[in-house]
């Protein structure tokens, strides 16, 4: 066997044991009546953005911090509506306040805002429209949410989807770019 036959092969053992023992990181739970509630507050922030996306910051019902896209105001392709919210959170808060909170979004995060999210250590994501949903609408990276969390062991995470999908899907009829 030569180098790169062990390489490879060793590659993928390594691969498959990091996305086996990845996958019992994200736990999918049910959406409450109080999801809903909360999800229509994102979508209603969502009106507001540059591009119909919007997030919120909660902890025992309570709003702790809005955000909306504005990354053609703020000139910065970071300034994501998950982002912003975070971003807000904190000019108020210490970060590890974040560990138990819920961030909900009017879409599925992105790599980079899943990103920020997993090493923020939330507690819980909620989201409305999916990568695949929002993909018929507007450029999206093909790596969803649960993805991303499953490749992290390092944290536990519940993630429940689809809330209010269709509300926040509507929104792109009526976006002004």
């Amino acid at each position: 066997m030569d180098r790169r036959t062990l390489l490879t092969g060793g590659t993928f053992l390594v691969a498959a044991a990091l996305t086996q023992d990845a996958h019992a990181r994200s736990e999918r739970v049910d959406a409450t009546q109080a999801d809903a509630e909360l999800m229509q507050l994102a979508i209603d922030q969502a009106k507001e953005g540059d591009y119909p996306f919007g997030a919120i910051i909660v902890r025992e019902g309570k709003v702790l911090a809005l955000g909306t896209n504005s990354t053609k105001r703020l000139h910065d392709p970071t300034a994501h509506a998950e982002m912003m919210a975070i971003r807000n959170f904190l000019s108020g808060h210490e970060p590890e306040e974040l560990k138990q909170t819920t961030i909900y979004a009017s879409g599925e995060p992105c790599p980079m805002c899943m990103g920020a999210i997993v090493w923020c250590g939330f507690q819980r994501l909620v989201y409305a429209a999916s990568i695949d949903q929002l993909a018929t609408k507007i450029g999206q990276i093909d790596v969803t949410a649960r993805r991303i969390a499953n490749a992290a062991p390092f944290i536990d995470m519940q993630i429940t989807a689809g809330v209010l999908s269709g509300n926040a899907m509507q929104l792109f009829d009526t976006d002004k770019k």
